[in-house]
């Protein structure tokens, strides 16, 4: 079996937009619960780069692991 490479920089950037999605819905859901637009965009604010690197990690630890995946020689 051989890997399949993808970039640093593809994970980055997965990492990037899936954040920007996932903040829009944290802020809505702070300010859905607190009635509060302040404290909707407070709490996305604080998320957004807790999250990011979480996400970034936790996705390289995944692509290592080939659970799942079939890879077929060139």
């Amino acid at each position: 079996m051989t890997k399949t490479n993808v970039s640093v920089y593809r994970h980055l950037l997965k990492t990037i937009t899936w954040r920007v999605v996932g903040t829009i819905d944290t802020m809505l859901l702070g300010w859905f619960v607190s009635g509060d637009i302040k404290t909707g965009l407070t709490i996305g604010g604080l998320e957004v780069i807790t999250k990011m690197f979480l996400y970034f990690i936790h996705e390289r630890i995944w692509y290592k692991i080939d659970l799942g995946v079939k890879r077929e020689n060139s």
